[in-house]
Parts: C-alpha cells; structure tokens; sequence
C-alpha cells in the first residue's frame, strides 16, 4: 500500500470561500430585483381582497363574427345548468345532426364526427365531446390585454384573382 502525501494537498487561499458565499448571496439579491411581482397589490401581503363581481354573459343569441381562421364559434347564449359530463351533453340536444333543424341551432361542424385519422361515426367523436373544452361564452367585460390586432382585408390584402 502506498502511502500518502500529506504535503500535497490543495490548499484555497484564507477567504475564499466568504468569498464565493458573498458573491452568491449579490448575483441572487440582484436575480430577485429583477423578477416581476407576481403577488397581489402591495403592502400587507395576508390582507383579503375582495373579487371582482362575476361578469354578465351575452346572451342576446346572435352569432358573432370569429376573429381568427378556424377559430371555435363562441356559445351566443346561457350555459348555466348544462350538465356536461361523461354521461350527458345538454348542448348535443339542440346540436346535434338530428336534432339541429327542429331546434334551429346550427349543428355541430362534421369534423367532429371524425377521428383523428378522418374516419367518419356515427355518432360524435369522443375527442370532441366536452365543448367547452374549445366553445366558451363571451362576457361582457373590458379586454385584460389590449390588442391591435387588425384583419387582413382592413391591411388591403385582397384575395389571389381579384385584381
């Protein structure tokens, strides 16, 4: 067995590791600066704040104008006590392909008769059974965010072949 040199090791100068422990402690303290404020209003962090009201739904039943290309169409009217789980879709009752005429509700897109693989059922994908997964009420409240977004047609993009 060999034996060890004691007189070899490596020895860091006096200090540095305060050092290193100081300057960890600065990069984070400036890192934290740096952070937006993701709690509430400032000052006493436990205080209760009250909520907002509920907004009011628009339920005038007009079909509004989508924003975007393949965009889901926003629910024109209350679906307050629809029941929407695993074993009934009140919204299948009036959107349904056999029951959309008689209840003179548009009926559901047939891509939603379809698999992923675009095979056609009988009966409404199972993907797309829970609407509200895509199909939301529109309230009637301010815009979190402002856009500026702005069609093409208001750009003066017309369509190939209308020159």
């Amino acid at each position: 067995m060999r034996s060890q040199d004691r007189t070899r090791r490596i020895t860091l100068p006096r200090g540095w590791v305060l050092a290193a422990l100081s300057a960890a402690v600065i990069a984070t303290s400036a890192m934290a600066q740096m952070v937006p404020q993701l709690s509430g209003p400032d000052g006493d962090k436990m205080q209760e704040v009250p909520a907002d009201p509920l907004p009011k739904w628009i339920i005038d039943d007009i079909r509004r104008m989508r924003a975007y290309p393949e965009q889901p169409p926003i629910i024109p009217h209350s679906i307050d006590g629809y029941q929407l789980s695993v074993n009934a879709n009140r919204c299948l009752s009036c959107h349904k392909r056999e029951f959309s005429q008689d209840a003179g509700a548009p009926m559901i897109s047939v891509t939603h008769y379809m698999t992923r693989e675009g095979q056609m059922l009988a009966d409404v994908s199972p993907r797309r059974y829970f609407c509200t997964a895509c199909h939301v009420p529109q309230a009637d409240k301010k815009p979190l965010v402002g856009s500026t977004f702005k069609d093409m047609s208001e750009l003066g993009v017309t369509g190939a072949g209308s020159e």
